[in-house]
């Protein structure tokens, strides 16, 4: 075999996709960094994360989430399928609902986390994260090959969708509604934490959600390629202000909420990585998702080891910092995402501990730049989210 060249090695790893909105980034002064494939905007001109990420919390931010991949899965058997790919009750959910979900392996561990909206009983709109495009649509692919040509498609079988360079908007902040409300005739009271509704905005028919990434209340907004940029540039106006990566971390971390392939992999199961709410109540009894086996055991008899929140005293833990024992420094774990968090001033951080050590309280060690820290197990979110969940 001959060995890669230099030059094709360069070109490989550069060729990232980009969003409909990269020269919109760039003429707006964005730092763009490759992330799950794309070229992201990390932070804009002189704004730095810190203050990014508190005018978020305290008033409006404009993120491209248009690198995550949105789908459609379409047909009469559309629920059954997705309810053997995951473990939620999609059966039961409302139209126009939203729930986050996961996609299982096998062994039960975790392929990508999801949001999954029903609109009718045949139609979902499922959107999953970019750094696991290619494997998650390998495995759309595979699974639905194999249902199609299985008796369990009788009723019909599934097709799926992909909308390619569709747009992607988060507007997140105390002032997301107020904003957003003066662009449109629709009550967005009516709209509560994961619904979802087609919303006129401006002369636009959008896919509007409630909810996002940051733990303040906001809206998704999905946008067809042709208006992407118009309706960026709609919602990019005072006091709206524009969000890179950078704070889109530190306030996911403040709101509890995990990484795929930092705090999820496809050898952790839901039940470890503390999702053990979007197990429906019905699945836990019959099963029939893929991994069920594996997943029910960890839920009847406790996983081996589950995700935990710390505060960290001293300096801050990164991915990679080794957990242990405070007395005895024997390995308990790995801290998987770690800040100086920007809203409480203290170092917070989630990883996987042995379960017994993952109590509210227990205080463990994390090593630090060769130093062991203290650091005590903190229940998350670290901040309370804001959820808007009616009046």
């Amino acid at each position: 075999m001959q060995p890669v060249s230099r030059k094709t090695h360069t070109k490989r790893v550069h060729q990232l996709r980009k969003t409909g909105l990269y020269d919109f980034h760039v003429n707006n002064g964005a730092k763009m960094v490759p992330f799950g494939g794309y070229q992201m905007p990390l932070s804009y001109g002189n704004v730095g994360q810190v203050t990014s990420h508190n005018h978020v919390r305290t008033s409006v931010g404009l993120f491209d989430v248009g690198h995550m991949v949105q789908s459609n899965f379409l047909g009469k058997t559309a629920s059954q399928f997705l309810e053997w790919l995951t473990p939620s009750s999609l059966s039961s959910l409302a139209p126009y609902s939203s729930t986050l979900s996961v996609l299982l392996n096998e062994s039960g561990g975790i392929i990508d986390d999801t949001v999954i909206t029903k609109h009718t009983d045949d139609a979902f709109y499922v959107v999953t994260n970019a750094s696991r495009r290619d494997a998650d649509l390998a495995w759309f692919a595979q699974k639905l090959e194999e249902w199609n040509n299985s008796e369990k498609a009788e009723g019909g079988v599934v097709e799926h969708e992909v909308l390619e360079d569709w747009g992607l908007l988060a507007l997140q902040g105390p002032a997301a509604a107020q904003y957003l409300q003066a662009l449109t005739s629709f009550d967005l009271r009516a709209l509560t934490f994961g619904t979802s509704a087609f919303v006129p905005v401006e002369g636009f028919n959008l896919h509007v959600a409630r909810g996002g990434y940051t733990g303040e209340d906001g809206f998704e907004i999905s946008v067809p390629p042709a208006h992407t940029l118009e309706v960026a540039q709609l919602l990019a106006k005072t006091p709206v202000q524009l969000a890179g990566l950078g704070a889109r971390d530190s306030l996911r971390l403040e709101a509890g909420m995990c990484l795929y392939g930092n705090d999820l992999d496809e050898t952790t199961t839901p039940v470890e990585a503390g999702l053990s709410w979007v197990i429906g109540k019905d699945r836990r009894e019959a099963g029939g998702f893929i991994g069920a086996e594996h997943v029910l055991r960890h839920l009847k008899e406790g996983p081996p080891r589950r995700r935990v929140g710390l505060i960290v005293e001293g300096a801050p833990a990164r991915q990679g910092a080794k957990i242990v024992a405070p007395s005895t420094s024997e390995a308990l774990g790995a801290v998987t995402s770690g800040i100086p968090s920007p809203t409480l001033s203290k170092n917070i951080a989630m990883g996987y501990v042995r379960s017994g050590f993952h109590k509210k309280g227990t205080e463990l060690a994390v090593e630090v730049r060769g130093k062991l820290r203290p650091g005590v197990v903190t229940p998350m979110p670290f901040v309370k989210t804001r959820y808007w969940r009616g009046e």
